[in-house]
């Protein structure tokens, strides 16, 4: 059963301090009930009590989640695991549940039936029930169950009942001649409707007791039971290859942003890669200002485009990295980027190494902060183009656990560009490590100093028996603008540490040579 309320004063995505996703607890039991007769005032008497929420949380912690924002409520899964073979296409939602027991979870099921989905009207519009759904294929996925399977309300159909059957009804819905709040999400999510089941849930008259049996597929399934990790091992990739043109409006970047945002995450990825200072088309405006100044105001846009990422991370769910951009801080000017999570946290970056391109023509300084980010897949570092080419600092970073260095970039020539890729897969060898970068592709005929660009976004892995012999997962078309998408395994990394053919980071001769970063 699925209901999705209307909006009621939405909360944006600005306001929101801190987001999570976590396993539902009993405690929370006050505001999910107080959440659910708002969701369900249309159907009497249909909250869960507390002892039956409690009977959830004790046979399965796992399926029963909720969404927290600013530490408010904001949203609820709930869901069992069936052997679906002993039920009928043709079931009630009592019969599913066990007469409301949920005596029918077994461990050994087959199918993950989810029992209930809401979000709070205020929170409505941030996709926080995609972000439920996503997180319910993944578990599904790690116990390697066939799919998840549910009974979907009709909330519109009664306006409908007198011209039209529930199958008809559905066929309107998918060809969006109508419009249903649980069908149009449920067909966005790649969910099929399987057949229509009659009396499904007693008193739902909006829906006149029908519902759509709807049904995701999990294609990693297999006959070997897989044991649940607590980790993600498979970590999707999504690079952008940034085409740079002229904008008229800073929305029309924004607008830009968004979409390749939209486009990676609409492939599951965890990740979203931005090139270095692919902001730059802004300069365009004040192009009679010297070059330092000009860069100067380009900063000006630095706060407002990491506002906007922050909320692309939580409405797409999917972690930003955001590239670089200029920041001016004390009057110094520094090259930054941002790791905007899908939790709604953001983390800041420096560029450590500035060319001498960037100190003299732009006046610009390095950093001197480094560190690996903790992210929901595992230790994360981040460097900003030439500071790859300083093999220094990727192994201060795995000796911190990094599994997956990333590397916007920015480079005008091949012979640059050539710099950054073999230095970067240099990185990825030695460190026993996954090594993505993403920088800029075309012109900027009206922007001093950004007048062209060259690249070739890729995915660079170790040299081993397990990974592609030649070290590239994944490679971009050169100078095309496009998105690059590509999953690497974290557990890979686990094994090569242990058994690889060469061990480049544990043969290291600590008694001859030590590196050690300094702490200001």
């Amino acid at each position: 059963m699925i209901f999705m309320p209307s909006i009621s004063d939405p909360i944006t995505a600005d306001q929101i301090e801190k987001i999570e996703l976590k396993y539902l607890r009993i405690q929370e039991y006050k505001q999910l009930k107080a959440l659910m007769e708002e969701a369900y005032s249309i159907l009497p008497d249909s909250a869960w009590e507390r002892h039956e929420i409690q009977k959830l949380i004790d046979v399965f912690p796992a399926g029963q989640i909720a969404i927290l924002i600013n530490g408010e409520l904001a949203g609820c899964a709930l869901s069992i695991i069936v052997d679906y073979t002993k039920f009928k296409d043709q079931h009630t939602y009592q019969e599913i549940t066990g007469d409301y027991t949920f005596n029918t979870h077994g461990e050994t099921g087959n199918m993950l039936y989810g029992i209930d989905v809401f979000v709070a009207p205020q929170f409505r519009g941030l996709r926080l029930g995609r972000r439920m759904y996503d997180y319910r294929k993944e578990l599904c996925e790690e116990l390697n169950l066939e799919g998840i399977i549910f009974g979907g309300r009709l909330p519109q159909y009664h306006k409908y009942a007198d011209e039209m059957t529930p199958r008809q009804y559905i066929e309107r819905v998918k060809s969006r001649e109508i419009h249903d709040p649980v069908l149009n999400f449920q067909f966005a999510n790649d969910f099929v409707v399987k057949r229509v089941i009659r009396n499904y849930l007693e008193g739902d008259s909006a829906s006149r007791e029908y519902a759509a049996l709807l049904q995701w597929n999990n294609v990693l399934h297999t006959a070997v039971t897989k044991k649940l990790s607590t980790t993600k091992s498979v970590v999707r990739l999504g690079l952008i290859q940034w085409q740079m043109r002229p904008y008229r409006t800073f929305n029309e970047l924004i607008e830009q942003m968004e979409y390749f945002v939209q486009a990676v995450s609409n492939y599951r990825s965890d990740f979203a890669l931005f090139p270095e200072f692919f902001n730059a088309p802004l300069m365009a405006a004040y192009n009679e200002l010297s070059e330092p100044d000009a860069i100067r105001k380009l900063a000006d846009f630095t706060e407002p485009i990491v506002k906007k990422m922050s909320e692309f991370s939580i409405q797409y769910n999917i972690n930003i990295i955001t590239g670089s951009m200029p920041s001016v801080e004390d009057g110094d000017l520094y090259n930054v980027g941002y790791l905007c999570k899908r939790d709604g946290t953001t983390e800041k970056f420096y560029k450590l190494h500035v060319t001498p391109d960037e100190a003299k023509l732009w006046g610009m300084t390095g950093g001197d902060y480094l560190k690996t980010f903790d992210t929901d897949c595992g230790k994360i570092g981040i460097l900003i183009c030439y500071d790859v080419e300083f093999p220094e600092l990727p192994r201060l970073l795995a000796k911190e656990g990094m599994n997956i260095l990333f590397v916007p970039f920015l480079t005008d020539t091949q012979n640059g560009y050539s710099r950054v890729r073999h230095c970067a897969q240099a990185r990825a060898i030695e460190n026993e490590c996954y090594v993505a970068i993403a920088g800029s592709v075309g012109n900027l005929p009206k922007v001093h100093n950004m007048d062209i660009q060259y690249a070739q976004s890729m995915v660079f892995t170790p040299c081993d028996f397990a990974f592609p012999s030649n070290g590239v997962k994944a490679e971009a078309t050169p100078n095309t603008e496009m998105i690059l998408v590509a999953d690497v395994d974290l557990d890979l990394l686990k094994e090569l540490h242990e058994h690889g053919s060469v061990h480049n980071l544990r043969d290291r001769r600590t008694d001859l040579y030590r590196l050690e970063l300094i702490k200001k």
